[in-house]
């Protein structure tokens, strides 16, 4: 135990510390926000996909995904895109890569023939890798 019996001055010494414990907090804060706000910051074209019992495959960092709606006009990610820009607006977002798939999303209601015509569009632009997408179906247990 010690004792300090000269108090000298009545001034106090200055401290260079910062303390950070304030803004550990502050930043684990603003990542719950964060993380929480992620998910609901990306909007999706609503599609009723039909279902597959498919075993899924892995999913790419970045998918690009066309999507045909019900009234037959093509979505590019969430932007419309009319079918004569379309291998513009494909060249563009895949930097002329023309391996790069293509994942094709069409709505349940959408015609078969629709579909063939969309991706013998995508053939045309130099796409040939498309891939189809759909629901997963639950197996019957």
């Amino acid at each position: 135990m010690s004792v300090r019996l000269d108090h000298g001055e009545d001034r106090l010494d200055e401290v260079h510390e910062i303390n950070v414990t304030p803004f550990i907090d502050v930043m684990l804060v603003l990542l719950i926000i964060f993380m929480v706000a992620a998910p609901l910051a990306t909007v999706d074209v609503p599609v009723n996909l039909p279902a597959s019992s498919a075993e899924p495959q892995p999913r790419p960092d970045n998918p690009l995904y066309l999507t045909i709606n019900t009234d037959l006009s093509l979505t590019f990610g969430t932007d419309p895109v009319s079918r004569d820009r379309l291998s513009a607006t494909l060249d563009t977002a895949t930097r002329s890569n023309k391996d790069t798939r293509i994942f094709l999303r069409a709505d349940r209601a959408v015609a078969y023939g629709d579909v063939i015509e969309v991706m013998n569009l995508l053939r045309a632009a130099g796409y040939l890798k498309v891939a189809l997408v759909g629901l997963e179906k639950v197996p019957a247990q």
